[in-house]
């Protein structure tokens, strides 16, 4: 994992179309502002996790449904 230290209005570039910019720094929390490309999806964490979990849970139910041979 690359480590930065960044403080307000500095930003990272990753691969010349996604920036990182530290926006606001107060308390025990940072705000990052993110711009990519439309193309490229951008979550928090928790959301990307939620999503993985409900593509495997309806692959796993098409799965179970053609290997039952119909519409369980």
């Amino acid at each position: 994992m690359l480590v930065l230290s960044r403080k307000k209005n500095e930003s990272i570039v990753i691969n010349d179309d996604i920036t990182i910019v530290v926006v606001e720094i107060r308390g025990g929390k940072v705000r990052l502002g993110v711009e990519a490309p439309k193309e490229v999806p951008v979550h928090r964490r928790e959301v990307f996790d939620a999503i993985r979990r409900d593509e495997t849970a309806a692959e796993n139910k098409a799965a179970n449904r053609s290997e039952s041979g119909g519409d369980a």
